[in-house]
């Protein structure tokens, strides 16, 4: 039977806390828990916000100044081992990028080297100066492109068609320093044959620049020859073969190996 008599407002439930009492206190073990948990969130919001400052001043300074920056007389490429290098890469590629500006240095000093043996009237003198005339025109530019810009680009993006580039054009460079390096006559080296030739001559100023030509031959090869094997060993052990190369050859083409999309 109904019961008339209870109240219909009546809760059939008691209530299981006083909603106006002080909430539950939280245990003091994980206390500590949100302290880590907030100073997490702080240091990722910092480290946003160092982000999101990067980026707006980059874009400020592409802004003003273009995104191009190598050559600084005539801008074709951007090139900024700080901002597209990995950090652990970094040093290598700087030495890389060292020893290109002591071959393009050593290139000006052969030059000046086989001026000064066309005034001091050597035998050869003409074919010297035209020959690293050529030299400087097109080894530093070539070298650039077709040693340093791949491997440049292959620490970058880590990609195996690079690092095939690099080999095949380094390896070049490497039998062209050797032979810059015994500097023949007439040939347009000023090196170690040269050299001795000059002191022999007693043609002091032009033996002096062979010298020096010498030195940057020497140090720009074997520093080559260095770096080449240790690369060699970063790319055996990231693993890259022939096929991958192969098939970012044929998605990507060759272009792209230059440039820094």
């Amino acid at each position: 039977m109904t019961d008339y008599t209870q109240n219909p407002f009546a809760s059939t439930h008691s209530l299981d806390t006083n909603p106006f009492d002080d909430p539950p206190q939280r245990s003091a073990a994980a206390a500590p828990n949100d302290a880590a948990r907030l100073e997490e969130i702080r240091r990722r919001e910092a480290d946003l916000e160092r982000r999101e400052s990067e980026l707006n001043n980059r874009a400020e300074h592409i802004r003003k100044h273009g995104r191009n920056n190598f050559p600084p007389f005539f801008p074709l490429i951007f090139h900024s081992i700080q901002d597209e290098i990995p950090e652990a890469s970094r040093p290598l590629i700087m030495r890389l990028y060292q020893l290109w500006l002591v071959l393009f240095g050593t290139l000006i000093v052969n030059l000046v080297a086989c001026i000064s043996i066309l005034i001091s009237g050597v035998e050869g003198g003409g074919g010297d100066l035209g020959g690293s005339l050529g030299y400087l025109i097109f080894i530093c530019p070539l070298s650039f492109l077709l040693w340093y810009r791949p491997i440049y680009n292959g620490y970058m993006k880590e990609q195996a068609l690079y690092y095939y580039f690099y080999f095949f054009f380094c390896g070049f460079h490497l039998l062209f320093s050797l032979y810059m390096i015994v500097g023949v006559p007439g040939t347009g080296s000023a090196g170690l044959v040269q050299m001795i030739r000059l002191f022999t001559g007693h043609h002091w100023v032009a033996a002096v620049f062979a010298l020096i030509a010498t030195i940057g031959w020497t140090v720009q090869g074997v520093g080559n020859a260095y770096y080449y094997r240790e690369i060699y060993q970063h790319h055996s052990a990231a693993g890259h073969t022939m096929e991958k190369a192969k098939t970012e050859l044929a998605s990507h083409g060759a272009k792209a190996y230059f440039t820094r999309g």
